[in-house]
């Protein structure tokens, strides 16, 4: 693959929601090296106090539920970096497990971090950008978003509603200055994949990939980037036939990974994310 141009991010004024670790720590990690201005949140405040200070970058406190929150956050980074340039919606959680089983809360929990919160980011930041007349954001989705996957209905449910709600908005918004992008990343070597036992059908990619995909779509915006590019076959699965779904799901192992995990190795993320 041809070597990312990174010229064009050099003093670029980048958010990071979710940046303290996984994805987004990563991503804030390449964009660094390139030398743009990156402001890390995070809902875990020591979490982001500490990668803030690793990578010698602002980390302020972030609840991405909270309109509040956001507002505030927004209006903390703009008065210690300057406007913002790139938003990028990566906070996010992965509950796993028999759905009947999910309680009322760890549902809405889910919706409101992995949906709400990149609606509600997004609308903040695309109200500043859209008054200065530039400005991209990005938002974190997933492959799971277009494979419907027994064990992930809610997380599949959020992360579909991002990647249409995207695009949606990025027409919207088309002749205002504003670009809205979604990275789909494959199922990626952090504390969401934690306990589950994956196969050579399964991709899992290290949290590098993901962030290259994302810098790549910041350098120059497309509507919906895969992470990595070879999964990009993931958007015709919804023009399969079920049958052939089916089968598929059984081959892979895609019809229980997900409903089957090993507690214990589990048991830190699920006390992270309330399961």
């Amino acid at each position: 693959m041809k070597p990312l141009n990174t010229d064009a991010l050099r003093d670029k004024v980048v958010v990071i929601t979710g940046g303290a670790r996984g994805i987004g720590f990563e991503t804030a990690t390449q964009l660094v090296a390139a030398k743009a201005r990156v402001i890390l949140g995070d809902v875990d405040g020591e979490a982001v106090g500490k990668a803030a200070a690793d990578l010698g970058v602002e980390g302020l406190e972030l609840d991405v539920t909270s309109t509040e929150s956001i507002e505030a956050f927004l209006d903390e980074a703009e008065r210690i970096v300057g406007p913002v340039d790139v938003w990028v919606n990566n906070a996010g959680i992965m509950p796993v497990g028999p759905f009947l089983n999910y309680d009322a809360a760890l549902i809405r929990r889910t919706i409101d971090i992995d949906l709400m919160g990149v609606i509600w980011g997004t609308q903040a930041a695309a109200r500043r950008m859209v008054a200065r007349g530039h400005g991209h954001i990005v938002n974190v989705a997933s492959v799971a978003g277009r494979l419907p996957t027994p064990g992930l209905a809610v997380y599949n449910a959020a992360k579909a509603g991002v990647i249409e709600f995207s695009e949606a908005l990025n027409a919207e918004l088309a002749d205002t200055g504003v670009a809205v992008s979604t990275i789909l990343p494959s199922f990626t070597n952090t504390g969401l994949i934690s306990g589950l036992e994956t196969n050579r059908y399964i991709r899992v990619v290290e949290p590098d990939v993901v962030a290259a995909g994302i810098v790549a779509t910041i350098i120059t915006p497309q509507v919906r980037a895969a992470a990595p590019r070879s999964m990009g076959w993931v958007h015709a699965n919804t023009i399969m036939p079920q049958g052939l779904k089916r089968r598929a799901r059984t081959m892979t192992g895609l019809d229980h990974i997900f409903l089957k995990y090993d507690s214990s190795q589990r048991a830190e993320y699920n006390k992270r994310i309330g399961q």
